[in-house]
């Protein structure tokens, strides 16, 4: 039996067992309503900002992420932003038992939402961002902005941006 008591063949496994809930009726019809029911929880984003900008592809490489999602949010997660039509997954052709996952078109679309978070965020925060590079992501924001859609049309899994430190002070 694995660390987290569960027995489970493989990552695809795994994340096939979640159900896709059904969608619930929506609140209202307004946009920012609409749009933070899709990605308005405290993963979402940042699954597709992994997607976007670290490179990663697969359930593990989220999992190991800085923010330490648990497995089961991870995986509903994954299954609701599938169901929004934010991501694709399709079986690791070098390992079947593996599932890897892509932004679709509506997912990368995205990417000025979460670089004026990342921008915002370091700006206003200390986050172990290094200030230079956040004045000339907001200073570039254009480049910036192809960069990452050339990088997602051409399947570039380099990561354009490493994880930044971790924000929790450590004892002396």
């Amino acid at each position: 039996m694995s660390e987290n008591c569960l027995q489970i063949a493989s990552e695809a496994e795994y994340a096939l067992a979640v159900p896709a809930k059904p969608r619930q009726k929506r609140r209202s019809g307004c946009p920012v309503n609409l749009s933070l029911e899709i990605f308005g929880d405290r993963w979402s984003l940042l699954i597709v900002r992994d997607l976007m900008v670290r490179g990663y592809k697969t359930f593990k490489e989220f999992q190991n992420s800085g923010e330490k999602i648990a497995t089961n949010i991870l995986s509903e997660r994954l299954v609701s932003l599938e169901a929004d039509g934010i991501l694709t997954r399709t079986p690791d052709p070098a390992d079947g038992r593996k599932l890897i996952y892509r932004l679709t078109e509506k997912g990368i679309a995205l990417a000025p939402i979460v670089l004026e978070l990342l921008v915002w965020g370091a700006r206003h925060n200390h986050t172990g961002a290094p200030i230079p590079v956040i004045d000339h992501m907001a200073t570039n924001r254009d480049w910036v902005l192809k960069e990452v859609y050339r990088r997602w049309a051409e399947h570039d899994p380099t990561p354009f941006l490493p994880p930044f430190a971790s924000t929790k002070k450590e004892n002396a």
